[in-house]
């Protein structure tokens, strides 16, 4: 079907999008609507976590959907029930509560973080962020990230989340006050570039929060559910927090997100929560299969032992073109180019013949790379020769 005959014209633009219409993929790979393939180190921006079209997902929703869809979340379901058990049983969490993006799970940390101020704080309400942060494009996440420009966009913003420097624990500290409730952090800045923050930050965040007895929420919604090579990224510095939220790779393409708690923080009261969609048996169905899959023996050793491979291949490509190194954890990594190129590198990859590459840019100066965390390493080396015949044409 030629690009033209698609009805196009009736979606809102949000994006610059390219001529093409994606009609299938499997695993690593996409394919437009002319029959080209495209290598995918994208996936969805780290969404298809074992990448498309995931046998083990697609049995689950298939089966699922011949079942139950939405019984409505003022009733229990199975699927709901046994994902939040497995949640909880592989990770430092007692409760979850499901949502449909991570956008409205950082809604609901916030929300909670605030009732639990209220309850036992004083009424303290404020959330200490980041500078360069993403916690989504509601207004209250807006407000919380610390994207640039953001401030004004929907001005005026929803008040009450001061920004400190990420790795940098005097400028938390100093932003303390009796109204301060919470700290909270992407342990990976994704979007704003790759950033980790330091197993020695994430210890004294821990504890300077336990001293002031302030609630630690973690943002793993783009690290987590394996994509830095544990099956959460607060486990790489050995913390516990009390709070966090998911969504992308949990359901590895399905719209499915979560909000969990440790058990002192579980404060809401009927009415304070909920949603049409939230923990509908569909989507749990495809995120019970997701984090089994994630937590079967040696697979999360594997994600490891690619992120290292990727990691050594961007290093010497780094090394061999002048560019600044490379950063990030396991499969969640950025190669640092040391000029506004990224932009450039981006397009010119999904153009290759006969076969596409798709990157993303995070930054003008760097590429993000966010491939399935079951992607070979012949795909790595694909990606890196492609990658390598994009830069000689510069």
């Amino acid at each position: 079907m030629n690009f033209n005959e698609y009805p196009i014209d009736s979606l809102m633009y949000i994006t610059n999008r390219p001529e093409i219409v994606f009609t299938h993929g499997k695993g690593s790979w996409l394919y437009d609507n002319t029959g080209k393939r495209y290598l995918d180190f994208i996936q969805g921006w780290a969404v298809n976590s074992l990448g498309h079209c995931n046998d083990g997902v697609v049995e689950a929703l298939t089966q699922q959907a011949r079942t139950l869809i939405n019984p409505s979340p003022a009733f229990y379901n199975e699927p709901m029930a046994k994902l939040a058990q497995l949640l909880t049983q592989h990770s430092c969490f007692d409760k979850v509560f499901f949502t449909n993006s991570g956008a409205e799970a950082n809604e609901g940390a916030i929300k909670l973080a605030r009732k639990w101020g209220k309850k036992f704080k004083g009424g303290a309400y404020e959330i200490i962020t980041f500078d360069h942060s993403f916690h989504g494009r509601t207004i209250a996440t807006m407000s919380a990230s610390g994207k640039p420009g953001w401030d004004t966009i929907y001005a005026p913003q929803v008040p009450g989340f001061p920004k400190a420097d990420l790795n940098d624990i005097a400028s938390v500290e100093k932003l303390i006050t009796d109204k301060t409730v919470a700290v909270m952090l992407e342990p990976i800045q994704g979007e704003g570039g790759v950033i980790p923050a330091s197993r020695e930050f994430m210890q004294q965040l821990r504890e300077l929060t336990k001293k002031h007895n302030l609630l630690l929420i973690v943002d793993e919604v783009q690290s987590g559910c394996g994509r830095a090579g544990t099956l959460f990224a607060y486990e790489l510095s050995g913390i516990e927090p009390d709070v966090m939220t998911l969504a992308k790779g949990i359901g590895s393409g399905v719209p499915l997100g979560a909000l969990l708690c440790k058990k002192h923080v579980e404060v809401f009261e009927a009415g304070d929560q909920g949603g049409t969609y939230n923990g509908n048996p569909l989507m749990t169905a495809a995120g019970y299969s997701v984090i089994s899959q994630l937590t079967a023996p040696g697979f999360l050793d594997g994600v490891k032992a690619r992120g290292e491979y990727l990691r050594t291949k961007l290093l010497e490509l780094s090394a061999e073109r002048g560019f600044e190194g490379e950063r990030g954890e396991g499969l969640l990594r950025a190669l640092l180019l040391g000029k506004d190129i990224g932009n450039q590198i981006v397009e010119k990859a999904r153009l290759m013949q006969p076969d596409g590459l798709l990157l993303n840019a995070a930054r003008p100066n760097l590429l993000r790379f966010m491939p399935a965390l079951n992607v070979t390493t012949e795909e790595i080396d694909q990606m890196m020769a492609m990658l390598r015949s994009i830069l000689d044409t510069l």
